[in-house]
C-alpha cells in the first residue's frame, strides 16, 4: 500500500503530465492506494466545479483513508520537525510534517512531487513510493 500526496493528485486530476502523476495512473486499481484524511481535505478543496467536485470524492472515498493525528501523532510530527530544524532543515509546511511523519510512523511509501518532503527521505527514513 502506497500513500499519495495532494501534490500528486493535484497534478492526476489537472491532467498535469509528471513523473509521478503517471505513476499513480500505472497504479490505480492495481495496488492499494491510500490517502490520509488531511489530503482528502487538501485534493477537494481546489475543485471549482462541482461535477468535478463530486467525482473525485467519489473515487477518493472508495480509497483507504488514514485519520493522520492523534496525541502520539502531534507529538512524533514535533519531534520529527525539530529533528531536521537542527539539521538546518525548516519546512515551511505543517501538513508536509503530519503527511511524512505518519509514513514514517506506519512504513508506508508516500508518492509525492513536493520537494518538502525530500528531508524526511535523506534524514528520517520515509520511504518514496517511487524510489522504493
Amino acid at each position: 500500500m502506497i500513500l499519495v500526496d495532494s501534490s500528486v493528485w493535484i497534478d492526476y486530476f489537472s491532467g498535469n503530465g509528471s513523473p509521478e502523476a503517471d505513476f499513480l495512473d500505472g497504479v490505480l486499481g492495481v495496488s492499494a492506494i491510500a490517502i490520509g484524511d488531511l489530503i482528502l481535505t487538501e485534493v477537494l478543496q481546489g475543485f471549482r466545479h462541482d461535477k468535478d467536485y463530486k467525482t473525485a470524492k467519489r473515487l477518493l472515498e472508495e480509497l483507504a483513508i488514514f485519520e493522520l493525528l492523534g496525541v502520539k501523532m502531534a507529538v512524533k510530527n514535533a519531534d520529527n520537525f525539530r529533528k531536521l530544524r537542527k539539521k538546518g532543515v525548516t519546512i515551511r509546511k505543517t501538513a508536509d510534517v503530519i503527511i511524512a511523519s505518519f509514513c514514517i510512523e506506519h512504513n508506508l511509501p508516500l508518492l509525492f512531487s513536493d520537494k518538502d518532503f525530500k528531508p524526511f527521505v535523506q534524514h528520517l527514513g520515509l520511504r518514496d513510493a517511487i524510489h522504493t
